[in-house]
């Protein structure tokens, strides 16, 4: 079974399309218009094995807003058409990463609902070139749309280590969450 997915999404505000292979070796060719946003999607790449080849246009004239929001949902969308009915996956992992003084926390439910809780502050308004506070609300996005839940944590003193340590645990703890193990739907109800 292939577990890969091709999503698009247009609205008035941005143009994102998406494609993922969950089963990949983590290529990835990224462009967003906001250039740290694509190093943290490269991150997740590269240390999920996910492929992911993502191109969004959007209104970052204005600010970065609709476009990370919107490749948030996108993305989570992606997830949950190349995930497919989860049958045999492990369903729940976390990891914890280190990155020179910080370190961050996520542990991820594919429980079919979808909740985001982040624990997470950043001294700055931007990390380079992308806006601190719509990282709480990327993940927020992919986890509606995903239909995960995600639990994620960052302690330390540089925001950019911060923002990587997140986004390399994300991509830990996602991939180990949907290895397969076995061939059953892992939940007492029979569907996820």
């Amino acid at each position: 079974m292939e577990r890969v997915s091709n999503i698009s999404r247009n609205t008035s505000e941005t143009e994102i399309n998406i494609k993922m292979n969950l089963d990949g070796s983590g290529k990835y060719s990224i462009s967003t218009g906001v250039n740290f946003f694509n190093h943290m999607l490269e991150s997740f790449s590269k240390h999920s094995f996910i492929d992911l080849d993502i191109d969004a246009k959007g209104d970052i004239e204005i600010d970065d807003h609709h476009t990370i929001e919107d490749v948030g949902i996108v993305l989570g969308e992606a997830f949950s058409e190349a995930i497919g009915d989860k049958k045999g996956i492990k369903r729940m992992a976390h990891a914890i990463i280190p990155m020179d003084e910080s370190v961050a926390t996520v542990a991820i439910d594919i429980s079919g609902r979808s909740y985001c809780n982040m624990d997470l502050e950043f001294k700055n308004d931007k990390i380079g070139d992308m806006t601190s506070d719509i990282v709480i609300h990327f993940f927020e996005s992919f986890a509606s749309s995903a239909k995960i839940n995600i639990y994620g944590t960052v302690e330390g003193f540089n925001d950019h280590h911060k923002a990587e340590a997140l986004f390399k645990a994300f991509a830990k703890a996602l991939k180990e969450a949907c290895k397969i193990e076995h061939n059953q739907i892992p939940s007492t109800k029979g569907v996820l």
